[in-house]
């Protein structure tokens, strides 16, 4: 007999019994078979595509399936997928082949449990699907679109059926015992208070559980069943609890209930659920998933949820998993309860992700390489294990010094970003501030053409980003500056700070950290600085970030744009920056203009290189290096270059300028920052180059000749090539106020 065909003998169970015949008895999913739904109009109609219908068991996949079968004019053929094989496909294609061709009537398919079908047998049926050979209905608990041939889903419309709610299942109830055909309405029976409604909550959603319970505690109450049409049945609550003492779990180690549940437990615990953790954990343990599998997964949230904001979580659940294989269950599940809760309710942090940033960026960037100076030197016998100019951090206090660790390529490029939470909180400052040190080592070389006398620079080659190397014992070059402005500075929270130059970025955090209610502008040389200092920012939120503006006060441009809505900033901050114009002249221009952008009471705060003030190339090279003469033109020409570049970069005439452009209560003091430098091949290239009109190299040229001149640069760089010298370097700091 077809499943599909025939009456129901009274030996049937109760669930195959009462399936729904047609629509109107159908109870549920009215979001697909509700009256004026695709599928109702379809069924209605007799006018189907293939279709897929999926969701938990007892939820009308099958019945639907037979109301079709009940409705259709099409001949309607079933196959089980669990025992139907490729040759059951291949002979009712046949036969629908025939009654396509000689009786021009269709053939609707009708396949339940189809995920249980492999690629092959799938493979059979795709053609005739195709052509139109047949129309398939396919049933499946499993989701179609990872279990099911794609091919065969990109052809089919994919129905989902949802868990009956408790009313719906009330519905149900009812309907069989008011049925005096197929329910149990020749009967009274009658229900315990409480009773028919634990049937119901315990059947989760389930129709076919609920039936199979009812029945039971139906039919176990009398004595004898049936007994005479018209006796009383009444069902007490242990009758109803021994029906269904507890619905099976539904879980498929190999299916989609298997992957949400893992999922819904792994969300838990990133969501710093405990409850829901347990849940989801003991549902899982209840329906015999490998507690293995369960502390594997709880490895990988140890570091991809927990992460750094709890480091020892990793060991945590590494040391539970040990131990549950040593004791085992039951009582393992304290150790798995122990990791569970652990991980639920320590801090937080992602920041692991960056991995993926970096992967990304393997992917999408060029490789430049690794740098020379972290290449492996043992091949290099003048190295002594270290590569040309790289710094052994351990030799240093804290045994870190800034130095480039990444490609040229992704220099100034942020992939970890620390949380506040936990360790990571702890450590985040460190973090920070080494970043924003390793980020004004690169930028500083922007800063060579316009810096102290001994810095100036082509400035155009991508290799020298990374060349000048400011480290000391104690803080670098770029951090010794910002704490000297940063000394006499009392910042209120809510001041608006404008920062004309900072090429290493160190001002920029500093007032950002001093000004929360307040603002941070920032103007940036050059689209290499404004890129690097915008991923330091990335980690803040948009609202919070320093408002970083590629331009100058010499572009009206830029000044329109920073006097937007007349706004007036309290401080103004800056480094290197008006020794970038050669001129009094312009010099004084750009004061003016700050002037007028500053509140009346606004301060000034400036470090500006003073010429001739810290070290020379002369004053490193010991007396009688070469001979006299040479040396003597050497020291000589030095000299006068340093007091041509100092005519107006001393104390004096800076004074005078600040204060002609109407600056008041002005002040100009000297100041030398101490440090160590590496005499590095390229600074020195950079240095003693012609290349650069104004810049050392080519002074000293106009001044020696350049034969002279060349010669002298060569036999600098064989003596100071690699060379770690102690470094002064002289500052001018001007501070001064606008008149209120």
């Amino acid at each position: 007999m077809d499943l599909f065909e025939g009456g129901a003998p009274s030996t049937e169970p109760l669930a195959a019994r009462m399936r729904p015949r047609n629509l109107e008895e159908f109870v549920g999913q009215e979001h697909i078979v509700g009256p004026g739904r695709l599928l109702r109009r379809a069924i209605d109609a007799d006018q189907l595509s293939s279709l897929i219908f999926c969701g938990p068991p007892g939820t009308g996949k099958t019945t639907l399936a037979r109301v079709i079968a009940g409705s259709t004019k099409s001949r309607f053929v079933t196959l089980n997928a669990v025992l139907a094989g490729v040759a059951d496909i291949r002979r009712e294609i046949a036969t629908a082949k025939d009654a396509r061709s000689l009786h021009d009537k269709r053939t609707i398919l009708f396949v339940d449990e189809v995920h249980r079908w492999n690629k092959s047998q799938q493979d059979a049926l795709l053609p005739w699907v195709e052509n139109g050979t047949v129309i398939l209905i396919g049933a499946t608990t499993e989701n179609p679109y990872f279990e099911v041939n794609k091919a065969l889903v990109s052809r089919s419309r994919v129905f989902q059926l949802t868990g009956l709610d408790e009313s719906q299942l009330m519905t149900i109830a009812r309907q069989t015992l008011d049925d005096e055909m197929r329910g149990y309405g020749r009967w009274k029976v009658n229900f315990e208070a409480g009773a028919l409604e634990h049937l119901v909550n315990i059947s989760a959603g389930d129709a076919r559980s609920l039936l199979n319970a009812l029945q039971l505690a139906v039919e176990t109450t009398p004595e004898t069943f049936p007994p005479e049409p018209g006796s009383a049945i009444n069902v007490s609550m242990a009758a109803a609890e021994e029906s269904i003492q507890r619905k099976v779990v539904l879980y498929d180690k190999e299916g989609d209930y298997h992957f949400d549940t893992i999922s819904a437990f792994i969300k838990s615990i990133r969501g710093s659920d405990p409850d829901a953790a347990l849940y989801w954990m003991a549902l899982m343990i209840r329906a015999g998933e490998d507690p293995r599998f369960i502390f594997r997964r709880m490895l990988i949230s140890a570091c991809e949820d927990v992460g750094l904001a709890a480091p020892e979580a990793l060991g945590i659940v590494e040391s539970c998993a040990a131990s549950f294989d040593r004791v085992g269950l039951p009582e393992g599940q304290y150790h798995l309860t122990h990791a569970a809760l652990y991980l639920a309710t320590c801090l937080k942090s992602n920041s692991a992700l960056g991995f993926f940033d970096a992967l990304k960026s393997v992917d999408d960037e060029k490789n430049k390489g690794v740098p020379g100076h972290l290449r492996d030197a043992n091949r290099d016998k003048h190295a002594f294990g270290h590569g040309e100019g790289y710094k052994y951090p351990h030799a240093w206090r804290e045994h870190w010094t800034a130095q480039q660790y990444l490609p040229d390529g992704l220099t100034g490029r942020v992939f970890y970003r620390p949380g506040e939470l936990g360790y990571e909180g702890d450590v985040r400052d460190t973090v920070l501030a080494r970043r924003e040190a390793q980020v004004a080592s690169m930028l500083d070389e922007d800063d060579l053409a316009s810096g102290e006398v001994l810095t100036y620079s082509p400035g155009d080659d991508e290799r020298e980003r990374w060349v000048r190397r400011t480290e000391s014992s104690q803080e670098p070059l770029a951090v010794s500056v910002r704490n000297i402005l940063f000394k006499d500075w009392k910042a209120r929270r809510h001041d608006r700070v404008l920062i004309t130059s900072d090429p290493a970025g160190t001002l920029i955090w500093e007032a950002h950290r001093s000004v929360p209610e307040g603002g941070v502008t920032a103007l940036c040389s050059s689209t290499r600085s404004y890129d690097a200092l915008s991923w330091l920012a990335g980690g803040l939120p948009t609202a919070e970030r320093p408002n970083l503006i590629i331009g100058s006060l010499e572009s009206p441009e830029t000044v329109e744009t920073l006097s937007a809505g007349d706004t007036r900033y309290d401080v103004i901050l800056g480094r290197n920056w008006l020794t970038r114009s050669e001129t009094p002249a312009v010099r004084s221009a750009l004061l003016g203009t700050s002037l007028g952008l500053t509140d009346p009471g606004g301060k000034l705060l400036l470090a500006e290189p003073h010429p001739g003030a810290g070290t020379t190339l002369a004053g490193l090279l010991p007396e009688g290096i070469w001979e006299k003469a040479a040396e003597k033109q050497f020291r000589d020409c030095e000299r006068a270059v340093l007091e041509e570049l100092s005519a107006d970069q001393a104390p004096g005439p800076m004074t005078d300028i600040v204060v002609e452009s109407g600056w008041k209560e002005v002040s100009v003091v000297n100041r030398l920052v101490e440090e160590n430098r590496i005499m590095a091949e390229a600074l020195l290239e950079s240095w003693l180059s012609t290349g650069r009109q104004g810049g050392y190299g080519a002074r000293m040229a106009a001044m020696m000749g350049n034969n002279e001149w060349n010669e002298t640069a060569i036999r600098l760089k064989a003596i100071l090539t690699g060379r770690t010298v102690h470094w002064k370097t002289g500052l001018l700091i001007i501070s001064a106020k606008k008149p209120a």
